[in-house]
């Protein structure tokens, strides 16, 4: 079965990291995968039996998703839109889908519907339709418009075949955040968490502090107050993980105390997670699960600029957990830091979470079923 993730990340890498991890999973059950990636180009990533295909790159300026640029840094044009949809729209007519599955989108990436309307016209019409699939993490930004629900609601009920939510709903179900009418309900599919599978805890410990912001370029302020921090523990061992470009790792790096190692993400971040003392992370889907499975403690300072409050509501969720502590960014310094992993140190291990992490082969039984049925249907 040829399966097909079509995904475009802007300002982290979150999206494309889970689209590679279920394009693991139904690898590894057999399936050909291809994961077509809009966004910037994620080296580090683990691609294994995955087909990844690169778009021409999109990401956003800062928050602001309606100015989208390419990687020179200019608004994107019409052309180079066009390019992107043209490539987009080549590939699944060379190697039509089985099974389809957008990521996000109708939920979300609204400023690139005429890509994917065009692409979910181009499969529709198809000698053989594919099975279309939306995929969605566990919190979506609530909508600031009526108009944003009706959008999605009248695309599934048209287009999808049904809605992957990657969550647990005994945790958090997708009307905590999101308008759910009887019509979504019903194609609505829980998976359980999409989490790559657990690490060894390490017995090399460490008493390094981890501070990480994702793959992207978001984070400058929580690194700068990890360097205040640095300076006034100088017995702790600061580990920065920086994305972004090397300039912006040497900027860190010229103002950085001798206690502190700064570089770019590495692909054994959660290895390093289990021989830490204490992770300091904003809060993004794939990072939180990552402090779960490791049960390492944490300090959690939620993303929330521009109005964002996907984070803080998920960080929300984890404080009332032993080994948590949660900074709203606007508080953000060095010594509230210290505070923060005094507190987040204080008390009994937490620890690791395995129920519940097996959203990825959930995933692949879920969708192999819905193949099945509408095989038999036809």
């Amino acid at each position: 079965m040829q399966v097909t993730f079509v995904v475009t990340h802007l300002l982290g890498t979150g999206h494309l990291a889970r689209a590679l991890t279920l394009g693991r999973a139904f690898a590894t059950a057999g399936d050909t995968v291809t994961v077509i990636s809009g966004g910037r180009p994620v080296p580090h990533f683990d691609t294994t039996g995955v087909t990844l295909l690169q778009l021409p790159a999109l990401r956003s300026d800062g928050t602001d998703f309606s100015n989208l640029l390419t990687d020179d840094n200019v608004t994107a044009d019409a052309a180079y839109l066009e390019a992107r949809m043209a490539a987009l729209l080549a590939h699944v007519q060379a190697s039509p889908p089985d099974v389809l599955i957008t990521e996000l989108f109708p939920f979300g990436r609204r400023t690139l519907k005429h890509e994917f309307q065009a692409l979910l016209s181009a499969v529709k019409a198809l000698p053989s339709p594919p099975l279309i699939l939306s995929s969605i993490r566990d919190i979506l930004a609530p909508p600031s418009k009526p108009e944003k629900v009706a959008f999605a609601d009248d695309l599934i009920g048209g287009a999808y075949d049904g809605v992957l939510v990657h969550a647990d709903p005994q945790v958090v179900a997708l009307q905590d955040c999101w308008p759910v009418s009887a019509a979504l309900r019903d194609k609505l599919h829980y998976t359980g968490f999409v989490a790559p599978a657990p690490v060894p805890r390490s017995t090399d410990t460490t008493n390094d502090i981890i501070v990480s912001a994702g793959g992207g370029t978001v984070g400058d302020t929580l690194f700068h107050a990890a360097l205040e921090a640095a300076q006034r523990a100088p017995d702790r061992h600061w580990h920065l993980l920086v994305g972004g470009d090397a300039e912006r790792r040497n900027a860190l790096s010229r103002v950085a105390p001798p206690n502190v190692t700064i570089e770019g993400p590495r692909p054994d971040f959660r290895t390093l997670l289990t021989q830490a003392q204490v992770s300091i992370s904003m809060c993004g889907y794939n990072t939180a699960l990552d402090v779960l499975q490791t049960g390492v403690r944490a300090v959690l300072v939620p993303f929330d600029d521009g109005g964002e409050v996907e984070q803080t509501l998920r960080a929300k969720a984890l404080s009332k957990l032993r080994g948590m502590s949660v900074i709203r960014q606007s508080d953000l310094s060095g010594d509230a830091l210290l505070h923060a992993i005094a507190t987040a140190a204080h008390g009994p291990d937490r620890p690791r979470r395995t129920h519940g992490m097996n959203g990825a082969a959930r995933t692949v039984d879920i969708v192999h079923h819905l193949h099945r049925r509408r095989m038999h249907d036809d």
